[in-house]
């Protein structure tokens, strides 16, 4: 079973479940978790391979939806999701594979589509991270500005550095991710349709949901409707916090 941080009492309304991307955790949607459970129960999960989740050999779409399916099913059998890039991608596979799980879809800058890019330079940059005598996050920053120099990049990434450990330690399965990486910046072409409420939320900074994209989508998703946050790029959640969650109650009120 995943690992998962519960926010709020269970109310009428299905709970919330939040599904991170790549690399992500739990704790990296604490704040927006905590303010959207002032009317829903919100459960957010660290994804298998991350956080404090099992790890496993295998990090499919399959795998990932039948996970988010037991945390359901633990809790009451019914839930809107909400997944943000990789976890947006396990979200859209439980809704076609299992729909009447889902009571709501949510996908947060990321469409059913396989992507060119790979994500294995940040695999490289945390596996070449010299962690000896490390002891403050401060200088595994000023460690890492050696290969990654974006600040918020390297900020994300060391969430997942746990230095309580003797020697530190990632709280990801860099091998699996590494090896899975085609299948996670990919798609499986999985067929079907969620004709359940869906609303894809994208940073219009972004280019993963072009408008290109649109037909597909709402071929398997035809009840979709598309939002841009203004100013906001891939990491919508973070980088316009106040709006993205504007956009999500819009969503889960209606």
């Amino acid at each position: 079973m995943l690992n998962i941080v519960i926010h709020g009492e269970p109310t009428d309304a299905p709970p919330l479940l939040i599904v991170p991307g790549l690399f992500g955790s739990a704790r990296n949607w604490g704040v927006i978790a905590r303010r959207l459970s002032d009317d829903r129960q919100v459960i957010a999960v660290d994804m298998r391979n991350h956080g404090d989740s099992p790890w496993y050999p295998g990090h499919s779409y399959a795998d990932l939806a039948g996970d988010l399916a037991e945390v359901i099913e633990a809790h009451g059998g019914r839930a809107a999701v909400l997944g943000h890039s990789m976890g947006g991608k396990a979200a859209m596979q439980l809704a076609l594979t299992e729909g009447d799980l889902v009571a709501q879809l949510i996908v947060a800058d990321i469409a059913p589509v396989a992507y060119r890019h790979s994500q294995n330079p940040m695999i490289d940059a945390m596996e070449a991270l010299d962690l000896t005598g490390l002891k403050l996050r401060s200088e595994a920053d000023k460690r890492m500005a050696e290969t990654i120099d974006e600040p918020g990049v390297r900020a994300f990434l060391l969430q997942s550095l746990d230095l309580t450990q003797t020697p530190p330690r990632w709280k990801l399965n860099l091998p699996v991710l590494r090896a899975y990486m085609d299948q996670i910046t990919g798609w499986p072409q999985t067929p079907g349709q969620y004709t359940g409420p869906c609303d894809m939320i994208y940073g219009a900074q972004s280019h993963y949901v072009r408008p290109e994209a649109h037909d597909g989508i709402l071929a398997q998703f035809p009840k979709a409707r598309f939002t841009a946050i203004e100013g906001a790029g891939h990491w919508l959640h973070a980088d316009r916090p106040r709006e993205f969650e504007a956009a999500l109650r819009v969503a889960l009120s209606s």
